[in-house]
């Protein structure tokens, strides 16, 4: 076991701190941390005790910087505080219970009122979207709020940046926040900040990682959001970003892969609620909130839809989409339809997947036949075998695409769309936001998206399931287990 030439003081000494990782591990580790991620950990420190101490002490905190932490309680406080009396836009009639009472909590758990009398239109043209939000912006007034977890300058794109260039060129303020670990590595990153200087724009990294300049964190902790607010009149949030349906990467235009996402335009009461979002991030990253932007809902909109933002992160302090995802999937009485790329559930998540199939309820998932990030790919591989033995039919969209939408419809009248996946880095690590809407007429615009990415998807069968090799399997498993170190 031990080189003989080894003094017998090393040997006892690396023997003595071994023990003692593997003791502080079992004391440290569990705390506060669900059983699965505290399971994996410990693995991966017992298994590889140098290597997985140092990996858990780079990210093993799933939290927020305390500073951080702090201004996302006061900003929580602030808007529970303003809006504590406001009551714009009467809901529609008839609210299940179940439904009111998940309202309360959303907003209990730091999300912002539930408005009605509010309008939505759905854009699963990718290029569209683009140029939709290039047109509303260039008719601001008072300001442009933009903020993506990837903002890029490229042929795609130019005419969102044009719009912002024009406006700013008025005198309208535009303000722009942008992930730092997301852009600062992809191309046309330094075009993209020399336009944004170039036009004027008061642009902030989100979540910047800068530890000469004291600006340090768990490195993945992302802010992970896509939203637009135009003045108080419209908003755009969903999956996309602001950049090249292939995202400008070589690898992926070798591949030929292209980006579909699902964006909606919003107005009435519920862009004041967006707009909050994005002043919270904005407070977060600059410690000022712009006196021109205040939160300041209009009375009503294009249409009569009841809509309630639900942030969520590592600066709150419970899973605010997990909870939300899993009280809807338990009020569920017909159907079930989940739109997701990354699909890794937690064993809640699963459950109640599971248990609406029991109880006779239709689902059905959409995710990618192809994949782009190897790692959780191969995790949500790891999970068709037990979703198809428990009755959901899986729709695989077919390559070069990847099916980037984040949606969730309930019934005939409830829907979620936004930034978040369901997986367990959206729940825990990365900064979102999903939007919850009530009323049919949307709902039904979701159905069509999803018929339409039903006509382009192929239906994933048990039986074709079960005759994949082993070494897929083996693949998918070890990734299954890597999914939960948080």
């Amino acid at each position: 076991m031990w080189p003989d030439w080894w003094p017998w003081w090393i040997v006892a000494f690396a023997v003595l701190v071994d023990i003692t990782i593997r003791v502080i591990a079992i004391i440290v580790v569990p705390r506060n941390r669900r059983p699965t991620s505290a399971t994996a950990w410990l693995l991966a420190i017992y298994f590889i005790p140098y290597i997985g101490v140092l990996l858990f002490l780079v990210i093993g905190n799933p939290r927020l910087p305390r500073a951080r932490r702090r201004k996302q309680d006061l900003i929580n406080a602030t808007i529970a505080e303003v809006t504590k009396d406001l009551h714009l836009g009467g809901p529609r009639p008839d609210m299940p219970e179940w439904v009111a009472s998940l309202v309360r909590m959303n907003q209990h758990l730091g999300a912002l009122p539930l408005f009605g009398d509010n309008g939505a239109q759905l854009i699963s043209d990718y290029q569209m979207s683009l140029d939709t939000m290039a047109n509303a912006i260039r008719g601001a007034t008072e300001y442009v709020h933009v903020e993506f977890y990837i903002l890029q300058s490229d042929d795609s794109t130019d005419n969102f940046f044009r719009a912002l260039e024009e406006v700013a060129a008025r005198g309208v303020p535009v303000r722009v926040l942008l992930d730092h670990w997301a852009n600062r590595w992809k191309p046309r990153y330094r075009k993209t900040i020399a336009r944004l200087d170039a036009m004027g724009a008061d642009w902030h990294l989100m979540l910047p990682v800068q530890p000469l300049k004291g600006r340090t964190q768990r490195p993945d902790l992302r802010n992970h959001r896509k939203l637009l607010v135009i003045d108080s009149e419209v908003a755009f949030l969903g999956s996309q970003n602001v950049t090249d349906s292939t995202y400008n990467l070589r690898k992926n235009i070798k591949r030929g892969l292209h980006w579909v996402d699902l964006m909606v335009r919003v107005d009435g009461p519920v862009v004041a609620s967006v707009n909050a979002v994005f002043l919270s991030d904005w407070y977060s990253e600059t410690d000022e909130v712009p006196d021109s932007a205040a939160f300041a809902p209009v009375e009503s909109g294009s249409g009569d839809l009841d809509c309630q933002i639900v942030p969520s992160g590592p600066g709150f302090e419970a899973e605010n989409n997990l909870r939300l995802f899993l009280g809807l999937l338990y009020g569920a009485r017909q159907k079930i339809m989940i739109v997701s790329p990354y699909f890794v559930p937690d064993e809640a998540l699963l459950l109640a997947v599971s248990t609406a199939c029991d109880r006779g309820l239709q689902v059905e998932l959409f995710v990618s036949e192809e994949g782009d990030q190897a790692v959780v790919y191969h995790a949500q591989r790891s999970y068709y075998e037990a979703l198809l033995r428990a009755g959901v039919r899986i729709w695989m969209y077919r390559k070069p695409y990847i099916l980037h939408t984040k949606s969730l419809t309930i019934d005939d009248d409830i829907a979620v769309i936004g930034s978040s996946n369901m997986d367990m880095r959206s729940f825990g690590l990365n900064l979102e936001v999903s939007m919850l809407v009530r009323g049919e007429e949307f709902v039904q615009q979701m159905r069509a998206v999803e018929d339409h990415y039903r006509s382009l998807s192929r239906e994933l069968t048990l039986e074709e399931w079960m005759q994949q090799p082993l070494r897929s399997t083996v693949l998918d498993n070890l990734a299954r287990l890597t999914s939960a170190l948080q």
